[in-house]
Formats: structure tokens, sequence, C-alpha cells
């Protein structure tokens, strides 16, 4: 092989390799925000803290975000701009089926459907919402 077709390699294995360690942060708006318990707490004051992080591991367990910065989401976070962050350059055409995943998930835990209930301005909050309504029933 000629010398630019191993740099070619060289460089394309770096962004691979990249792409798996640095993997799974929040979209850099989300990932630079401070700790949002606070915010899950004043918005459900009856919620335990548990269960804000029982739903919200499950969330960034659907989308593969490392689980030390699902509390920096926030009640009112859309769904879909959470989505949008991260499939924001137009090469990305071909999601992960972060909502498919959500869906199941969300389906087994609560026993509610997510299609029943989506919106494209559906929030973390107002999902959370109908989590709480479902373990009350």
């Amino acid at each position: 092989m000629s010398h630019p077709t191993w740099l070619t390699l060289f460089a394309l294995a770096v962004l691979i390799l990249g792409g798996f360690v640095g993997g799974g942060h929040l979209p850099k708006p989300f990932r630079n925000r401070s700790c949002q318990g606070s915010s899950w707490r004043r918005t459900f004051p009856s919620a335990s803290k548990y269960q804000i992080r029982e739903f919200l591991s499950l969330f960034v367990c659907a989308f593969a975000f490392n689980e030390s910065e699902r509390l920096k989401l926030k009640p009112s976070d859309s769904m879909l701009a959470i989505y949008r962050a991260v499939y924001s350059r137009p090469w990305q055409q071909a999601d992960a089926l972060e909502f498919e995943t959500l869906s199941e998930d969300f389906e087994k835990r609560y026993r509610v459907k997510v299609e029943d209930i989506w919106r494209n301005d559906l929030t973390l909050g107002e999902l959370f919402s109908y989590a709480l309504a479902a373990r009350a029933a």
C-alpha cells in the first residue's frame, strides 16, 4: 500500500475509535449544563429522587448516553430537540432507533405506550408525568 493510503486508513481508524471512546455524551447544549436535579424536584415535589433517576436512566439508556449525565436533562427539554441535537449534521441520516427503544422500554416499565401520547413538542417532564400516573394507578 502506498503512504497516502496508510495515512487515510489510520485517520479513519482514529475517527472510528474516537467515536467509540468519546461517544455516549449528551449533545453540547445539554452536556454543558450543571445538575438539574433541583429542577426535577421543584417540578415533581411528590416524586422521589429514585423515581426521577430511574426515569432519566431509561431515557439516557435508549439514547446510549452516559448514565452519569442523566441529571443534566431538564423536565422542560423536548425529546425531539434532544434527538435533533444528536443528529444535527446533514450526513447523519440514519438513527439508532432511539425513540423505538425508548417506547419499548417505557411500555415495559410503566405500561404506557409512547405512541399513544406522542407529540412533537413532548417534553421529558410530560413523559415523566405519564410514568408517575401509571405508577399511581
